[in-house]
């Protein structure tokens, strides 16, 4: 069967937008005719193919919306509501058009005889490969209920320590937004209405108030030119970021940066026993959870050592030796992992590690906010300190020169 997207008018009209499989054209037609749809556009939905209309409409699928929606089908399910019945529903109640419209376009296909699993493929972009990894094992197994509840409670955790750490960080970013504003109020307004007045009393300037004047003067004549220098600078790095060679060094560097690095390798290594314990506890193969997890792990370096660490499963080793032979687990991880092996529990015991790491990055987070705090603080009341020395140099040689 090939995947083919397509455009279609309902009984009253309305477009309807999305991805469907079909043996062929006329067999897709023939479907849609069937569930009272008009097909208008049929066209073969290539490898990388985005949805127009769907995965790129402007307003974005929020973590908060998936969330919503995993714990309303999670509780439908688990309530013996089908599974199409619980889509409807759902999708009755969701006020974000863009994940209204994917939920249709899913149910659909549900009504054309493919999987909850399958139609979550055609949105990579919206629903994570470790969301459709594990409905596809929920079907296989029958235990769908269990599974959606299992990946609710996962994202919620996900998503309260995203939150955590976002909050950290959110005063000691307002403070330099502020401090920033205030030293260009000071060189493009304070600095050049004193130059003037020094100029004309004949006082010769430091050379850090000529800087800082010339600096000023600059941005003021300039501003949207340095506007839009930074912004293509940003662009190019965030590009560069985004190739394999980019992405491979900015992980790199985070994972070097004193004090950001032990914070880092906590979050990673959370993820890595959550993300593992959830696909492991819904009944998915160990071989190909690793490679799941994989995907998701969110740091190149670290994929690079699971990506091993499953060949070494692969080959027959025990994944606790895998990870010890890897280096970037803690001896404490590992031992953990090797009791949960031993014992046949191995999806609990890598909850409880997530749990740990889950506290310990909390910990982290608020001993990172007590040491950034002061020390922002110190560096920008050096950086205006020097500003208006600046200022007071000369106003001092005024006065001297008055006194005379």
């Amino acid at each position: 069967m090939a995947a083919y997207i397509y455009r279609a008018r309902d009984e009253k009209g309305k477009l309807i937008k999305g991805a469907m499989e079909a043996l062929s054209p006329d067999e897709l037609t023939a479907k849609l005719h069937k569930m009272g749809y008009l097909a208008t556009s049929v066209s073969e939905l290539k490898p990388g193919m985005r949805i127009k209309g769907l995965t790129e409409r402007w307003r974005p699928v929020k973590q908060q919306d998936l969330l919503v929606f995993n714990f309303q089908l999670a509780n439908l399910i688990e309530a013996g509501v089908p599974i199409l019945s619980a889509l409807k529903s759902i999708e009755a109640q969701i006020e974000n058009k863009k994940l209204k419209d994917i939920i249709g376009d899913i149910e659909r296909n549900i009504e054309a005889g493919s999987s909850l699993s399958g139609s979550l493929n055609y949105y990579p972009g919206i629903f994570s490969k470790l969301f459709s990894g594990m409905v596809k094992s929920g079907e296989e197994s029958g235990r769908l209920d269990r599974v959606l509840r299992r990946y609710a409670i996962f994202s919620e955790s996900q998503m309260e320590l995203a939150e955590k750490i976002k909050g950290a960080l959110f005063y000691p970013a307002i403070l330099f937004i502020a401090s920033i504003l205030v030293i260009l109020f000071i060189i493009t307004y304070i600095i050049p209405q004193f130059v003037d007045l020094f100029t004309k009393a004949g006082i010769r300037l430091p050379l850090a108030t000529q800087i800082l004047y010339t600096v000023g003067l600059s941005i003021k004549n300039y501003w949207y030119a340095i506007i839009a220098a930074l912004a293509v600078l940003l662009w190019g790095v965030k590009r560069y970021w985004q190739t394999q060679k980019g992405k491979y060094q900015s992980d790199r560097l985070l994972l070097k940066i004193p004090f950001f690095a032990i914070l880092a390798r906590r979050i990673y290594i959370s993820r890595f026993t959550r993300t593992l314990s959830t696909l492991l506890s819904a009944g998915v193969p160990v071989l190909h959870s690793l490679d799941i997890t994989k995907e998701v792990i969110g740091n190149a370096l670290i994929a690079d050592e699971i990506a091993r660490v499953r060949q070494s499963v692969e080959r027959g080793e025990k994944l606790a030796d895998s990870l010890k032979v890897s280096g970037e687990f803690p001896p404490d991880t590992v031992q953990m992992v090797a009791v949960g092996e031993e014992g046949g529990n191995l999806d609990e015991m890598l909850n409880k590690i997530a749990d740990f790491y889950d506290m310990a990055v909390g910990y982290a987070v608020k001993r990172l906010t007590v040491i950034i705090e002061p020390l922002f603080l110190a560096i920008m009341a050096a950086i205006i300190g020097l500003i208006m020395a600046s200022i007071l140099i000369p106003i001092f040689d005024m006065v001297k020169i008055l006194r005379h």
